[in-house]
Parts: C-alpha cells; sequence; structure tokens
C-alpha cells in the first residue's frame, strides 16, 4: 500500500507527457444554394459544418466555424446529399462481350473490373448503393467489404449477392449453357424450386454475408430464355423467402416485368418491385395496400431499347425482349408517380455503363415526375427504402456527411445532375471543381 501514492503519480506524469488523442478536423463546405430534401424546396446560401464523418451543423449563409477547414465551392453551385441508387450491378457491365465472358471471367477478373465501376459510380455523386445481383461466388460482397475498409474508392454498398431464382428462370446462371457443361444448381447458388429451398437460399445468402435479398419474381430482358415477363415463383415460394428475409432483418427486392409475377410479389410481401414494365391501374391500389416502393429503372429500358436496334449487340433471343419491354417503363413510371406509389430512385446500372446513372433523373421528369420529386427519389425515398433514414438522405446535423454538388440549379434544369463537381462520402471529399 506504501507504493500507492508514487505509483498513481508516477500515472499521472506518464498520461500528462503521452499526446493527446487527435481531434476530428472540422470541415465547413460552403454552398451557393443548397436542396432541402426533406422539405422539398431550395434553400439559399448554406454553411455545412462536418465534424469527423457526420455533419454537426448546417448554418445559413457562409460563415464558418472559427479554425475549421473551409471548402468554398464555386458560384452557381448546389449542393445536395449523396445520392443513392436502389439497383445497381456494381459486378458487370454490359458490352457486345458480356455473354462469353460468363464463360471466360474468374472471380478475379469480375473484382477488379468492379473496383473501377465502383470508384465511377462514386465520382458520379453516387455515394449509396443497392447492388441487386452479382457476378461471381460472392465478390459483390468482398467489393462492399474493401469498400469499408478503405481499400477501393466506391459508394456505400448493400449487397444482395446472387439474385435469387427459379430452375431456367431469370438469373440461373446456366441458361444457355449445353447441357453437362455446369451442375444443375441448387438453393446454395440460388436456385431453388420449392418451399425448403427457398428458406434454405435466404440461410445461405445470410452465411454468406449478403445485406438484403433480391428475386427474379418474373422473366427478365437480358436473360438467355425466351420469356421476358412470366411468372417464375409461386406466391408460397415467395412468403417463405419474405418470412425468412424477416428472421434476418432482411428487406426483399423482385425483379418483375409481368403483371401476374408482380402481383405474386406484391402479395407476398416483398418489399420494392425492380422495373415493373406492366404494372397498371389493377396493380397501382395493390401496391399502395401493401406499402410497396417501386424503383422503375428507365434508363435500362431506354438503352436496351437503343442497343436492340444494333445487329449483333445482343442474342437473337433477347432482342425481341428488349424491343418490348425497354420502352415500356418510362410511360409505366410516369402512371405510377400519378397514382400516388412510393417511388426510389434506381437505374439498373450495369445494364448501360456504370457512371451514367444520372440519367435516369431527366427520363424521371420527361415521364411526368417534378424535379424536386426525383431528387428526393434519390435521396429521402431511398432512405427510407433502405431503412436508413437515421443517417442518410438529407442534410442535417447528425447525418453521416455524405455531400454532393452540381454546377447550376437542378430544380430548374434537372439535366445538371450529370455534371457532378463535388463528392464527399463519410466527411472525406473524393471529387471537387
Amino acid at each position: 500500500m506504501r507504493f500507492s501514492v508514487p505509483y498513481a503519480l508516477l500515472g499521472l506524469a506518464i498520461a500528462a507527457a503521452l499526446p493527446a488523442p487527435a481531434l476530428a478536423e472540422v470541415l465547413a463546405v460552403q454552398c451557393p444554394a443548397l436542396v432541402d430534401t426533406a422539405a422539398g424546396k431550395l434553400a439559399g446560401a448554406s454553411t455545412v459544418v462536418i465534424e469527423g464523418n457526420r455533419i454537426r451543423e448546417v448554418r445559413p449563409g457562409q460563415a464558418a466555424p472559427e479554425g475549421a477547414r473551409v471548402i468554398a465551392l464555386p458560384a452557381g453551385s448546389t449542393c445536395l446529399p449523396g445520392l443513392m441508387d436502389m439497383h445497381t450491378h456494381l459486378t458487370s457491365e454490359t458490352s457486345r462481350d458480356s455473354y462469353s465472358e460468363g464463360f471466360r471471367n474468374n472471380d478475379a477478373d469480375i473484382a477488379f473490373k468492379g473496383s473501377v465501376f465502383a470508384e465511377r459510380t462514386l465520382l458520379a455523386g453516387f455515394t449509396t448503393v443497392r447492388d441487386l445481383g452479382e457476378r461471381g461466388s460472392g465478390v459483390s460482397i468482398s467489393l462492399r467489404n474493401a469498400i469499408n475498409q478503405g481499400m477501393l474508392k466506391g459508394p456505400r454498398m448493400f449487397s444482395a449477392g446472387k439474385s435469387i431464382a427459379s430452375t431456367g428462370g431469370h438469373a440461373d446462371p446456366t441458361n444457355g449453357a449445353r447441357r453437362g457443361l455446369l451442375p444443375d444448381p441448387g438453393p446454395e447458388d440460388g436456385v431453388v424450386n420449392n418451399v425448403d429451398d427457398a428458406r434454405k437460399a435466404v440461410r445461405q445468402h445470410y452465411k454468406d454475408g449478403a445485406d438484403l435479398i433480391k428475386i427474379t419474381a418474373t422473366g427478365g430482358v437480358l436473360s438467355y430464355a425466351k420469356s421476358s415477363d412470366n411468372p417464375q415463383f409461386t406466391v408460397e415460394e415467395i412468403q417463405a423467402i419474405v418470412a425468412t428475409a424477416k428472421d434476418y432483418g432482411y428487406t426483399v427486392a423482385a425483379h418483375a416485368h409481368g403483371k401476374e409475377g408482380m402481383r405474386r410479389a406484391i402479395v407476398g410481401g416483398v418489399t420494392s418491385i425492380e422495373h415493373g414494365t406492366h404494372m397498371d391501374a389493377e396493380l397501382f391500389p395493390l401496391m399502395k395496400k401493401h406499402g410497396t416502393w417501386y424503383v422503375p429503372t428507365i434508363i435500362a429500358g431506354a438503352f436496351v431499347t437503343e442497343k436492340a436496334a444494333e445487329p449483333g449487340y445482343y442474342p437473337e433471343i433477347v432482342r425481341p425482349k428488349a424491343l418490348a419491354i425497354g420502352p415500356k417503363i418510362k410511360g409505366t413510371a410516369g402512371a405510377a408517380y400519378k397514382a400516388g406509389v412510393k417511388i426510389a430512385f434506381g437505374t439498373d446500372a450495369g445494364v448501360f455503363p456504370h457512371g451514367q446513372n444520372a440519367r435516369e433523373f431527366e427520363l424521371m421528369v420527361d415521364a411526368g415526375m417534378p424535379p424536386m420529386f426525383a431528387l428526393q427519389s434519390a435521396t429521402t425515398h431511398a432512405a427510407e427504402l433502405l431503412g436508413q433514414s437515421a443517417d442518410l438522405g438529407t442534410l442535417e446535423a447528425g447525418k453521416l456527411a455524405d455531400l454532393v454538388a452540381v454546377p447550376g440549379n437542378p430544380v430548374e434544369d434537372i439535366s445538371v445532375m450529370k455534371r457532378v463537381s463535388f463528392v464527399m462520402k463519410d466527411g472525406v471529399v473524393y471529387r471537387q471543381p
């Protein structure tokens, strides 16, 4: 006991000699204008004060707190929350060689390409994405982990891993391959044929580290199969997927073009319908009744329509599907907006080149949505769909410091969203004028 006081004094001396913990840098981003996505209005000059990876406050005017490092954005710039794309595929990108690449590329090839696509997406202003179906075995989950660890530049990813399909359905990886070339896939590969398979596939996704579940409730355009819109799950299978997903805190996104497949998915309890091509006045009330989100992906429809006219770009089994489905999505999206369906921004990036995601804003406005609604779809609406409203979707105190700026007023000219000039994610600047 006689040593207790000297040891205590020694401890105090050592503590005094040690350097103090580094304080988080305070940044002040001065915005000539700012989109208040919560209120749905354009605010004037504002200063977003950031400490660490969170917003400390948003001040009117351009007065920075003492000691802050100031980033003064150019005159005419408008700040927004980091943009969010609810439907991407960061481990693939369409090309004339896409179908043959599936037989040549290893997971390492896919991963290297994915790192490029991820950075391109971030620099386009999209700081958060849902990745809804991958090429490779768990590559999108590994890509997410590498970004989270700071090893790669990319958006905050919520990965569904491999899409869950039925045998021969959209996302059956053996479609188009000769019999015997590849083994018959099962639940561990995301291919199911009954309720038990459906439950096992969800549990496998949990084991693999996915963040949500994606199912292909109908046929699709780019799969090597005849139908683009036939239903491919029973209601019971979808209900089993949704119920099991709920056990793990997962939401369920459903790729769907055809009306009957959509109806089964909505009744089955999915969180969102992706594409929704043949959604109509009969399904709109059902969507609203069940609180189902709609993610239109208009740009994907426009792109496949354009490329279907180029001989040899798609296999012949794909071209008629692209010509039938592609032109319809924009009209459906406009009708869904008028009907009051909940809409979140999503593009299907990977079907078209990554980094061009913001073209979706123009197409949403062309479809009849007001520019402010389109901006909210990629911020507040997307955050709500993700269950991340506490951290994302608005520029306000306590939120993660995700902030982008464009050279102009997107409420007056939505095309400026294609020219993002400043990108911050988690308080780190990745792009600036």
